[in-house]
Parts: structure tokens; sequence; C-alpha cells
């Protein structure tokens, strides 16, 4: 019998947040708050905020989200992420996967960074955001900010890494392949964008012409011949397949067009993301610990904080006493426990609570933290250069 899969956490509408100050229910009020919030640490010398974000800043790129108002585990009550286990072990769960993606790439791929992501290189330029953490894989932040460190804490899809080797493969050049493997489904996919389908944000609109968008850059079309879709093996793996335990040579066969065949036991490609039930890397994981235990501040955006990973990040930080700010339309998990002991009179100095959009708030923020003397001070408060960075990490940006 198969292995009961792993409960996704936090599916269902979390309670609505209290927010704080009392104030900032409004744009003008939760601008206060916030300004309070990055000038008080600035007053008494604390270290720079740190950003952790997730999928609802990019929702405004017309990117679907998964907890937010219209989330995907709010419309899409049947819908699933694929298991890492499962993606290793089924050759069929990748067909369909890959399928799915590379009907979904091409929309991804050509989506651009908002307003909220360059209002965080903005923060970033004005010495107020030093490091950023995201849960995102769209590579949103560094294309906005390469300058301004981020820690990609669930990975990127702008690359596929194989499982066996390691060795990353652009997704340009793999959406390439799969499109030579797949004429029937490539011929599909120039109707599909041609009807512009895929072009509207509105997801009752892509419904409506039988697609399904989720995130990630997933498309699920109904009764879907997914059992056809082929895809190729890891070109490293391929010409020299990897050693195993005993000393033998592992199988990488693949068909007369370079498809991978379900009796390869190496050369399988997955996104070079985290999937569900799979472990962050060691190095991504201390990174972002370092990023919380040397930030003054922590600001909370687009994000319910239902992964594990990102929570206890922000858990952290509370532990740690510093200053938390939530921007995120929704609720939160947990997030009573960030505020559980705020001064009542405060006015956001040690905690703000906000329920508006990222992408209408940060740029106003910013224009008003602009206006402030004390605030331009501190321009160059930061080392943003590339070689702090890792200038290497942006070799594979999808263009």
């Amino acid at each position: 019998m198969r292995k009961p899969y792993m409960r996704i956490p936090y599916t269902d509408v979390l309670a609505s947040p209290t927010i704080i100050p009392q104030t900032a229910t409004t744009i003008s009020g939760a601008i206060a708050a916030l300004q309070e919030f990055f000038e008080a640490p600035l007053a008494k010398g604390s270290p720079s905020t740190v950003v952790l974000s997730g999928a609802g800043i990019s929702v405004s790129s017309g990117l679907a989200d998964y907890r937010g108002p219209k989330g995907t585990y709010r419309v899409n009550k049947t819908y699933r992420p694929i298991y890492y286990n499962e993606f290793i072990q089924n050759h069929e769960a990748r067909k369909r996967y890959w399928a799915r993606s590379f009907l979904g790439w091409t929309t991804l791929a050509k989506a651009k960074p908002n307003a909220g992501h360059y209002a965080v290189k903005d923060l970033g330029d004005l010495g107020l955001v030093r490091n950023v953490i995201t849960q995102n894989v769209d590579s949103f932040h560094l294309k906005a900010h390469p300058q301004l460190p981020t820690v990609e804490l669930h990975g990127y899809l702008r690359s596929c890494v194989c499982t066996s080797c390691h060795e990353e493969l652009p997704r340009d050049t793999f959406q390439n392949e799969l499109a030579r493997l797949n004429p029937a489904w490539a011929a599909f996919l120039q109707e599909i964008l041609a009807s512009g389908a895929l072009d509207t944000e509105n997801p009752d609109e892509r419904r409506a012409k039988g697609l399904r968008t989720n995130p990630d850059g997933d498309v699920d079309l109904p009764d879907a011949p997914y059992t056809t879709f082929r895809y190729p093996a890891c070109p490293r793996c391929l010409v020299a397949p990897p050693i195993v335990a005993d000393g033998s040579r592992a199988k990488v066969e693949v068909d007369a067009d370079g498809a991978l065949k379900p009796t390869s036991t190496a050369g399988i490609l997955k996104p070079a993301v985290i999937m569900f039930g799979e472990n962050i890397r060691p190095p991504v994981k201390m990174a972002a610990e370092k990023t919380i235990e040397d930030a003054g501040s922590l600001l909370v955006l687009g994000t319910s904080l239902a992964t594990y990973s990102a929570w206890r990040l922000a858990k952290r930080a509370k532990d740690r006493g510093i200053p938390i700010a939530i921007v995120n339309l929704g609720g939160v998990r947990g997030e009573d426990g960030f505020f559980a002991d705020l001064d009542p009179s405060q006015r956001g100095d040690r905690g703000v609570r906000v329920e508006l959009s990222t992408d209408e708030l940060l740029p106003a923020l910013v224009e008003q933290l602009r206006q402030s003397s004390g605030i331009r001070t501190t321009r160059k408060a930061c080392d943003h250069s590339a070689e702090q960075h890792g200038a290497s990490v942006f070799k594979d940006m999808m263009s």
C-alpha cells in the first residue's frame, strides 16, 4: 500500500489579523507606523532590517500565490503540489510535472518584478534594508535588486539540477529540449499562447479557457495526455554515468530522440527548487539563520509564514527580541505570538501589522522615507557589492 502523503499545512483560511498600531488601517497610517519601525533602529545605531518575503509580493506580477485571498488553496480545493519523493521515484509523476511546467514556463519567464520588489531595492539604497530572504522561486528579487544580498530559501526556477551529479542546466535550455521532444505539445502551447489564455492575470478567465494556473509556473490542463510527455536526461550523466555505492556505473538510458527511459537509475533533472518534503540545503539554511542572527529588525512581506522553514526564522527573530513588522493580505501563522507583549502605546517602533498590498504600500513608504532627512544620511550604510552577494549566483538568470 502506498505511503500516505504528508499533510499540506494551513490550507484553510487563517484568522484575520489585529492591526498594529490601531492607526495603521489606512495607507497613511501604515506609512507612519513603518516609518517609526525603520527610524527607531537608526536612533539606537542598530543594524538595518532584513526582509522575509513570500508569494504575496509577486501576485501583482501576475503570478499565483498559495494562501492569499485568491490563492490556489482557496480557489482550487483539489490542488496539491508534487512531493519530492513522488518526483524522484515515479517516472509518470515526472512526466505530469514537466508537461504542466512546460505549458507554464513561457508566461513565468516573461513575468517581471513589480513595484513592491523595486521598493525593496529602494529601501536597500536608503540603507534601511541590508539583506533579503525570500521563499519565492521566481528570481524577481535578484532581478529587481541584484546588488542587495538575497537568500533564496526554497531555490529558484531559472535552472534545473541533476539529482545525481548536481549539475545545473538553464531552464530556457531545458524548455527548448522539452519542445524538441514533444512537438505536439509545443504546437499546442503556441495555440494557447496565441489565444491569450495565459496572458490574462484573472484566474477565472483562465479557467473559462480550460486552464488552471497554480504557483511556480504550473498549468493544469484537465484530461491532458500527460503520459505522452517526454523529458531529457542530464547531459553530464548521459556522457559519464555516476558511480554508485557498489562501484558500478548507474544506468542513464535514453530513446532514439534523447528522452530519458524509465529504466534509468540516474540522470534525473528536477527544478532547482525545494519541493514539498525536500530538505533545504544546509548552506542555504545556515545563510538564512545567520542573516536573522545579524538583523536589527525583521520586515515580513507577502507571506502567511505557513511553511515551517519561514516561520522558524520569524520565530527566531521574535526570540531575539528584535522588532517585527508584517505586511500581508490575510492571516499569518501564529502572528499573535509575535506581538503578544507589545506596549499598546507604541507607534510602530517595536512592531507593525498591516493588511495592505505590498505593491501599493511600499512605494508610498519609500517616497515618504526619502523626504526624511534622518533617513537620507544612511544611504551608503550598507555594502552591496557583487562580491559580497556572490556574482556567480546570477550566471543562469532567466532572461
